[in-house]
């Protein structure tokens, strides 16, 4: 099967200039399968135990007592970026996309917007990262690859010590999110070069910037990383409205969850937080005298 899709320059040069869009089918496919798959071993074989299991971490009543009612989760500022940048890569996928499968409109104007809003909201979210969020915690660590370890061991009966909670995110996440930026940056810096082939407010035309190899190798990997979105996108949708998982798409929302769901998910000593969040809190109950 050939993955790439060739041409013959002018010089008689065999030159990449695509991929071939039947990857954008096993994309989908890829995607849907695994949340079938995903579903199925959540019903039938998953262990709860394996994967909230607390060790060395605080006591679920000791560590209430120093917690809030709301513990914050997502500032103000992800919240938006989170938003701007979903919007903007669902525009990138359908301006993309959809032409292939039949549907014609003038899409590459409406292409490149999305991709300079999607690169100006990525350039705001690295700053914002580093300087104001705390950069580490969405990178893996030891304490993530360790729990891992023995949670596979444990679901397949094997003996292992019992694993801790998780950090702020979990491991899944940190992996989801090292992939995303990969394939998000492929996208952009490609893009941007891409652009200099069509006429834009912000660049002088130039088709001429890099040899056809060259620019056929770069339209393979935006086509690549574009072709991988696909799936990405449809596994964060459907881990976004699992059951389980909700209370995280619902703090992507309001930018808090609560203390229970603090306690139980995430552990106090690997995610100490201490700040009340600044939405209005629900008023205390009060005691009434008997």
């Amino acid at each position: 099967m050939n993955l790439i899709q060739w041409a013959q320059s002018p010089w008689g040069q065999q030159v990449p200039i695509h991929i071939a869009w039947s990857l954008l089918w096993v994309s989908a496919i890829g995607g849907v399968l695994f949340l079938i798959v995903h579903a199925i071993y959540v019903k039938f074989w998953a262990k709860p135990e394996t994967a909230h299991t607390s060790e060395g971490s605080l006591t679920a009543s000791g560590a209430r007592l120093h917690v809030p009612e709301r513990v914050a989760r997502h500032s103000l500022g992800a919240r938006l970026f989170h938003l701007i940048m979903a919007i903007a890569m669902l525009a990138l996928l359908v301006t993309a996309f959809l032409p292939k499968v039949g549907v014609q409109f003038p899409w590459v104007t409406y292409h490149w917007i999305a991709g300079i809003v999607l690169t100006i909201s990525v350039i705001y979210h690295i700053i914002h990262a580093t300087f104001v969020l705390d950069f580490w915690s969405i990178w893996p660590d030891n304490e993530d690859i360790e729990d891992a370890s023995r949670r596979l061991k444990r679901a397949m009966g094997q003996s292992a010590p019992p694993p801790r909670k998780f950090a702020k995110y979990p491991l899944e996440n940190k992996l989801y999110h090292l992939v995303v930026m990969l394939a998000g940056l492929a996208v952009i810096c490609t893009g941007l070069f891409m652009m200099k082939r069509v006429q834009t407010p912000f660049f002088t035309r130039n088709p001429y910037l890099f040899g056809d190899m060259t620019w056929g190798w770069m339209y393979v990997l935006h086509g690549l990383a574009g072709i991988g979105f696909v799936a990405l996108v449809t596994v964060h949708i459907y881990f976004a409205i699992r059951p389980e998982k909700l209370f995280i798409t619902k703090s992507m929302i309001v930018g808090w969850i609560t203390r229970e769901q603090y306690l139980e998910h995430h552990d106090p000593e690997r995610w100490p937080v201490t700040e009340q969040v600044s939405e209005t809190a629900p008023a205390k109950s009060k005691s009434v005298p008997a």
